[in-house]
């Protein structure tokens, strides 16, 4: 939190985010996600790379799969987790 906030003093148009969730209880990670859609929505523009897929996903307005260094699928966030093969690696159904 200290971090964003520290990066946000700079007023930037765009915010880059590296696993901002990792490492955090849950609790955290639900306040930590509602912040960036506010910086979001305040106009800043978010790059976020995310192991937690699913609170990326809730965010996101576009969303990129990789694996092993190439994007495998690309679109909005709900068609994504509508696929059968997204929901099946990255989403546990």
């Amino acid at each position: 939190m200290v971090a964003i906030a520290r990066a946000l003093m700079a007023q930037p148009k765009l915010l880059l985010l590296d696993e901002p969730s990792l490492g955090l209880a849950p609790a955290i990670v639900l306040e930590l996600f509602r912040i960036i859609r506010e910086v979001n929505a305040r106009g800043v523009a978010v790059l976020l790379v995310e192991q937690n897929v699913v609170a990326a996903l809730e965010i996101a307005h576009r969303a990129y799969v990789l694996e092993e260094g190439r994007i495998v699928a690309e679109g909005e966030p709900r068609v994504l987790m509508s696929q059968p093969h997204i929901q099946k690696a990255y989403l546990g159904h």
